[in-house]
């Protein structure tokens, strides 16, 4: 005998898996996580965006997205086999993305050593006008 709940019993709530980051999503797409949005655009994959505001001079918030996890699985085996249309320098699986990835890495870190570099002379060159100034009669 079938077991059936009674009419007037209330139903289950529907839980919704929670959207997916950006960072789970760079994990299962071969895109680079700069590209990700414009990427689920183009795989028709719905995106929640949230912050991003202006800020007036000081610039603006920063921008998170979140991804519907059942588009994202659905997309997934469709911009793996490039059945998406998505430029090789946003991807992390090709040549193109790959040295796209280094370059863009390298003048980071080569920006910012400069600035400590440049920030520390700073720092000796005033120390180094104190104490001279102290030091003479």
């Amino acid at each position: 005998m079938p077991i059936t709940p009674d009419p007037g019993t209330p139903e289950a709530v529907h839980e919704e898996e929670p959207w997916l980051s950006s960072d789970e999503v760079a994990k299962l797409w071969p895109v680079r996580k700069d590209w990700l949005p414009s990427a689920a655009r183009r795989a028709d994959v719905r995106v929640r965006r949230s912050g991003g505001a202006s800020r007036g001079t000081w610039g603006a918030e920063p921008t998170f997205y979140h991804f519907h996890p059942e588009d994202v699985r659905r997309a997934a085996p469709a911009i793996a086999e490039g059945h998406v249309d998505i430029p090789s320098n946003w991807r992390t699986d090709t040549p193109d993305g790959r040295r796209t990835e280094f370059w863009g890495t390298l003048s980071a870190r080569v920006a910012g050593t400069l600035f400590l570099a440049v920030l520390v002379c700073g720092v000796f060159l005033i120390l180094g006008t104190v104490i001279f100034l102290l030091t003479v009669d």
